[in-house]
């Protein structure tokens, strides 16, 4: 007897449905095909047990099970739930009307509980899409799968409570949430706050323009002046996620099984800050079967590089096209998959090796040799595509004994946010043009119009500091974000000034 169940495999950051057709025939033997890994191959021991521990059992007879599109490589132990009932199916210990109307996926323990899976999301979106009535998946992704409108989704415990829905007609508990309350209900604010830093207010403007026309940023300065400070807080200040990019963000986590059970929807945009060991491949994504990496996790958030001279040189320049192109494409021999990657940089950095530099009262200096060698490790293309160079200096001690608390993140996040909706207005017509950091070549010709007198200050500030075309575009669109921020329909000469000055790595005695 020949039973059909489906399933779902999850490719880049979107599923495939899975068709598992089940054979039983005379004779013995267990045939599993369609190019399952291991983990499936290994999934009748776990089937034969959990089905035994719940009273029922897979027969003696010969089982041919074929997973379609049988071309296409399978990986994971969440088709155990989907393997489980085809073969009850198949053996006429369940019915199987109905079975076909429900997406089924879960691990299974050997005594029948289900483990969470990873892509609930994705394959909640698919299933929707291709018509199924209704996704049966474990209780712990329940959650993440509800944000899908108009699909029923069941989170279940055990295989038993399926096995009794099918059988006995038992009704399982449906997973509802309101996508929008639970959006709206999770955007509390982070733990950090810019009012715990205290000084430093030239850095803080300099995250807030970074902030507001989403511009990759680096800071400069000795241990102990608060970078890894200043930059865990800047996702405290920057606009809310939409529900769009809440969606969008959840699935790339889901696909990486990262979603923890509770939330469902991702609101507060990530933060990631990988260790400075970390491979190519972790950082981009890759691998045999590909997986996104920490720059498509850090996607519509912040992904943060401390100590940026320590990572090796080869996994920073594997940055340089995902950071033009906001998404990142892994290419192999028979298959291309590609994750999106639109995130804010932000890096940070000691002048030299020993952290001081041009410190006379300094435990420990560094020759400019040492120096040049150190800055060195960054490449100029890398160091272009970072529209904000700042050095951070360490608070003098009066500033660190004030008991006067800093502006607020939510204060900033309202001129933040206030910017990003003039930014939204003028890119309205741009389907892939949300703020200032986005905006090519054309888009930088027709936003950032500027007069003679600034034309002439730009003019002289690229002859003196040697800029490149590329750093000539960044100060032009900090520049709009300066505009924006004041409310300026026009870029004027003082935005151009204030942007140059956000270069320091473009300057004689750094680089040079």
């Amino acid at each position: 007897m020949l039973k059909k169940v489906f399933g779902s495999a999850v490719f880049g950051v979107d599923a495939i449905t899975i068709t598992v057709e089940v054979n039983v025939d005379g004779g013995i033997g267990y045939h599993l095909v369609g190019l399952p890994d291991n983990a499936i191959k290994e999934s009748n021991f776990r089937i034969a047990a959990a089905l035994q521990n719940n009273g029922y059992k897979i027969p003696g007879k010969k089982i041919i099970i074929n997973m379609s599109p049988a071309d296409l490589r399978k990986e994971g132990s969440a088709y155990d739930l989907t393997l489980a009932l085809g073969i009850l199916a198949a053996t006429n210990q369940i019915p199987a009307e109905g079975l076909e109307d429900y997406i089924i996926m879960g691990e299974l323990s050997l005594d029948g509980t289900l483990q969470p899976i990873k892509g609930a999301l994705p394959i909640a979106i698919k299933a929707k899409e291709e018509g199924f009535k209704g996704f049966i998946l474990p209780a712990q992704n329940a959650k993440e799968a509800a944000i899908v409108n108009d699909l029923k989704v069941y989170g279940i415990e055990s295989i038993k409570e399926v096995i009794d829905f099918f059988k006995d007609g038992k009704p399982l508990e449906q997973t509802v949430i309101n996508t929008r309350e639970e959006f709206n209900k999770s955007l509390d604010f982070p733990e950090f706050d810019f009012a715990d830093v205290k000084g430093q207010e030239s850095i803080k403007r300099c995250m807030e323009i970074a902030a507001a026309g989403g511009h990759n940023i680096i800071l400069i300065g000795p241990p102990g002046s608060g970078k890894t400070m200043l930059a865990k807080r800047l996702p405290s200040i920057l606009p809310p996620m939409t529900l769009h990019e809440a969606l969008e963000t959840t699935k790339i986590h889901s696909v990486v099984g990262r979603v923890k059970s509770h939330i469902g929807l991702m609101s507060q945009r990530p933060f990631r800050s990988p260790h400075h060991t970390i491979s190519n491949v972790a950082l981009v994504g890759g691998g045999s079967y590909p997986q996104p990496g920490e720059i498509s996790l850090s996607h519509n958030g912040v992904l943060f590089l401390d100590e940026l001279p320590e990572f090796k040189r080869d996994v920073l320049e594997v940055m340089r096209q995902p950071l033009e192109d906001r998404e990142v494409t892994i290419s192999r021999a028979k298959f291309t998959v590609t994750y999106p990657s639109s995130f804010m940089l932000v890096a940070s950095m000691n002048p030299s090796p020993s952290g001081y530099f041009n410190d006379p009262g300094s435990p420990v200096t560094s020759s400019p040799a040492e120096m040049q060698r150190y800055l060195g490790k960054i490449s100029g293309p890398l160091l272009d595509r970072i529209d904000i160079h700042i050095e951070v200096t360490p608070v003098p001690f009066e500033k660190l004994s004030e008991d006067r608390k800093g502006e607020s993140s939510v204060t900033i996040r309202e001129r933040v946010t206030k910017a990003r909706s003039h930014q939204t207005k003028r890119f309205k017509d741009f389907e892939n043009v949300h703020y200032n950091a986005q905006m090519n070549t054309k888009h930088i010709r027709n936003f950032c119009k500027l007069d003679e007198p600034s034309k002439l200050l730009l003019k002289t500030a690229m002859e003196r500091l040697n800029l490149s075309a590329r750093a000539y575009d960044r100060i032009l669109k900090v520049s709009r974000t300066i505009a924006d921020l004041e409310n300026s329909e026009i870029v004027k000469g003082a935005h151009i000034s204030e942007a140059i000055q956000y270069r320091s790595l473009d300057r004689d005695g750094w680089l040079g």
